[in-house]
């Protein structure tokens, strides 16, 4: 697994290095990755596609009148001057419209999840290695140079053997837990509903599930889809593992009872087998959007035997605890004189001596924050840009991403069905 690419691309870009994006998929996360894309040089939109004709005039606003808009995909996928795609639509269109795209020759770009249902992701897979295209998810743990110090750390050594690891992502805001606006001009003239459907049940127009996707199992994977893909992603990057092999997850709707299915808590326990680089442990995962306070508590905590390291994406504290060098005793619940013998055995062991200075045990923390100007956004835009001018892919590419992507939905599999899932991350099949 390779680090990410430190430092801007090089200002100077000739003309066959050029690239030119399609947006499929113009809401926030979409506008986002392609204000992202375009910092990199060389990169040029060309396309964008979205069903809400709202988001189609303003990427015009945003990135000119020539800009070519369509409701329909396809028609940017027949485009020969596009060269690269980024899929930011919901969930439920990502494993289609991936293959599509690769089938017509383009580099692509997709947002995690990247699939809907873990059955999908076979026929992925089989179109990245098919064709041979550029194929990256869009977790930009991956390009995180904070997670990237962490997984050097963890390898020297720095807190002994891996035990455990917590993840939290806890949301303390509507926007936060997916209240995204509705526009008031939504209707069924300039939105094309059955284009949004797709693959999910029919049912008559209602925005709401459009603008708030997020919010429904039809077309997101909820909390597991959208977020322990992240804490997952960053988990692999630190530990260089593959996945876990037994999942459990649980949760529901505790705060945000306002029509949606998908639960705005949800807890998970992952466990994870013995490999060459760390002994066998526990992943426990926890997102909350129902807890009070203003501000998103983020992070994953390692455990390991000699110290901690707490991780976000910019920042790594490192504590290191040395081993306790006396165990210490629990006897008084014994007859004394059983108390004496295990005193004389136990002093034979460990001699008692007197505090001093010298005895006192050092206690080391260190923080590494990363480079101001530091974007694991942007690197990881930047790692996708290489890898279709190089044809080298980034590491976060179809496997990847099912291997962090299958484990999350499985969680909810384990939520919803009420049952411990196993995963076998050799061959990526569920059971």
């Amino acid at each position: 697994m390779t680090p990410p690419a430190a430092g801007a691309a090089a200002a100077a870009v000739s003309a066959n290095d050029r690239i030119q994006i399609a947006l499929i998929g113009a809401g926030g996360m979409g506008q986002g990755d392609a204000a992202y894309a375009l910092r990199v040089p060389g990169v040029r939109i060309v396309a964008a596609c979205d069903v809400y004709d709202g988001r189609l005039q303003r990427a015009k606003e945003i990135w000119g009148r020539e800009l070519f808009t369509t409701r329909d995909y396809r028609e940017v996928l027949q485009r020969k001057d596009v060269d690269a795609v980024i899929i930011a639509t919901p969930d439920h269109w990502h494993a289609q419209i991936s293959i599509e795209a690769m089938n017509a020759g383009k580099d692509v770009y997709c947002e995690k999840p990247m699939v809907h249902t873990i059955d999908e992701a076979p026929r992925v897979i089989a179109a990245a290695k098919r064709t041979g295209r550029i194929f990256q998810v869009g977790s930009q743990y991956a390009s995180s140079l904070v997670f990237h110090k962490a997984k050097e750390l963890l390898a020297q050594g720095a807190i002994g053997e891996l035990n455990m690891v917590e993840a939290w992502l806890d949301r303390n805001s509507a926007l936060g837990a997916w209240q995204y606006s509705i526009p008031p001009d939504a209707s069924p003239q300039n939105i094309d509903w059955d284009r949004f459907l797709g693959k999910a049940p029919k049912r008559p127009f209602e925005p709401i599930r459009l603008f708030r996707w997020r919010n429904y199992n039809d077309y997101g994977t909820g909390l597991a889809g959208d977020l322990y893909v992240h804490l997952l992603t960053g988990l692999h990057v630190v530990t260089d593992s593959l996945g876990p092999t037994r999942i459990f997850g649980t949760g529901g709707l505790r705060f945000w009872k306002d029509g949606r299915d998908a639960p705005d808590v949800m807890l998970a326990l992952l466990d994870y087998p013995k490999t060459e680089r760390h002994p066998e442990f526990t992943f426990a995962l926890r997102v909350n959007f129902a807890s009070g306070g203003s501000e998103e508590q983020f992070g994953l905590r390692f455990v390991g035997s000699e110290g901690t390291m707490q991780v976000t994406m910019n920042q790594l504290t490192l504590s290191r605890v040395p081993r306790e060098t006396e165990p210490g005793y629990t006897i008084s619940t014994f007859a004394r004189a059983t108390q004496e013998a295990f005193l004389k055995e136990y002093r034979k062991k460990y001699p008692e001596t007197r505090a001093t200075l010298a005895s006192l045990r050092a206690q080391r923390q260190e923080t590494f924050a990363a480079p101001r100007n530091h974007s694991a956004h942007f690197e990881h835009h930047l790692n996708f840009y290489n890898a279709v001018r190089s044809r080298q892919p980034f590491f976060e590419d179809a496997v990847f991403g099912f291997r962090t992507g299958g484990p999350a939905l499985l969680c909810n599999t384990s939520m919803y069905e009420r049952r411990i899932c196993t995963w076998d991350p050799v061959k990526l099949t569920a059971g």
